[in-house]
């Protein structure tokens, strides 16, 4: 008899001949595949961490009710949603195991089908096939055959999406509530880069704010059927702190607590302070994003000289670019400048032709990453 759980082969580990390529470039790597934060994290979260280190008891699954409120009162200050109760938030163990467990936890099986975004993150899948329903990629419920409609049961949004950067505006995001309501599906949405919206999605620079499905105007102001996912891991460089929550639907959150209290998926309570204090500071979040908006003006134009077309990219830490050739083929050809980038098809079949170019480098790598842009085509 075999044990463990019938999954794909975890995508990245396919990119280890690349980085070995890459990692001998004679100024070192450049790698930029991954969008996992590079800068320090804020001394205030790192003291409020510390501060509560003695945490002796157990931690509470819902979490502490002033974690619960610097939640609700970050989603009223920064996300346009007034009013959310506390009892309706829940703190996650990072924002993936969420993604990896929602479709089981609620309750889904053989026969379900899990909507996600025909270029997406690959974990949404990966939860579908671990409650043994069926994934199925769709940007629009009216894409689907009838057979299919008529079984889905979680459809996911990811906006700003990853790795596309592309943004669902509020006529967008409301037409697939309705369309999901109408068929009883729980709509999940993904909004872990809602801060990092740029140009006309950037308020710092004139531009609006990205939407929450959550927003009044998006959900009528109800939230029956309705989870929005957020992480701390991008704005507030909290990726090691596996910090994260989502909020919604008052039923849904009262069954996914009793879910966890059983499972033991419990925020440890020095991470809870930690989040409680970073919710409540808004200029690291603008400091980090004046990081990321300047490495971001300075990849742009040195991909398009390289003869690179970016695509979307209008929020999020990516950037989704295509020079015409197969991924695999520009993934070698960027190893061999000594930098690595993820495969667009990594994210589904429609990212063919496509790599994601991740803002998550130092300022002097990214400097060096621009520079063999340069050189490459002189």
């Amino acid at each position: 008899m075999s044990f463990g759980l019938h999954l794909p082969d975890y995508p990245w580990d396919a990119m280890a001949p690349y980085q070995e390529v890459a990692a001998r470039h004679a100024d070192g790597i450049v790698n930029l595949s991954i969008g996992t934060p590079v800068d320090p994290t804020p001394t205030l979260v790192q003291d409020a961490l510390a501060a509560a280190a003695d945490a002796h008891g157990y931690p509470t699954t819902h979490g502490t009710l002033g974690l619960r409120r610097a939640i609700s009162d970050w989603f009223a200050r920064r996300r346009g949603v007034a009013g959310l109760d506390p009892d309706d938030i829940l703190p996650t163990v990072g924002s993936k195991e969420l993604v990896a467990w929602l479709p089981l936890l609620l309750g889904l099986g053989k026969g379900d089908v899990v909507v996600r975004p025909t270029v997406a993150y690959p974990t949404y899948d990966i939860g579908a096939h671990l409650a043994g329903a069926t994934p199925v990629p769709a940007d629009s419920l009216a894409d689907l055959p009838e057979d299919v409609r008529s079984r889905v049961k979680l459809v996911w949004i990811n906006s700003p999406g990853n790795p596309t950067g592309e943004v669902l505006d509020v006529d967008s995001l409301r037409g697939i509530v309705d369309d999901a309501r109408a068929l009883g599906a729980v709509v999940a949405s993904d909004e872990c880069y809602g801060e990092l919206g740029w140009d006309s999605w950037d308020p710092a620079q004139g531009g609006r704010p990205v939407p929450s499905v959550l927003d009044p105007r998006v959900c009528g102001g109800a939230h029956h059927l309705l989870l929005a996912v957020y992480s701390l891991s991008k704005q507030s460089n909290l990726a090691g702190y596996r910090a994260a929550f989502t909020a919604g639907d008052p039923a849904i959150i009262a069954s996914l607590v009793n879910s966890r209290k059983h499972a033991g998926m419990i925020v440890p309570y020095p991470v809870q302070e930690a989040m409680r204090v970073a919710l409540g500071d808004d200029a690291h979040v603008a400091d980090q994003k004046d990081l990321y908006r300047r490495r971001r003006a300075l990849l742009i134009p040195a991909l398009e000289a390289a003869g690179f077309t970016i695509r979307g990219s209008a929020a999020g830490l990516y950037l989704w670019a295509s020079n015409g050739r197969p991924t695999w083929d520009t993934i070698g050809w960027l190893a061999d400048l000594g930098i690595l980038a993820g495969p667009g098809v990594f994210y589904g079949d429609a990212g063919e032709g496509f790599i994601r170019v991740a803002l998550t480098g130092s300022d002097e790598r990214i400097e060096a990453a621009v520079s063999r842009l340069a050189h490459a085509v002189r």
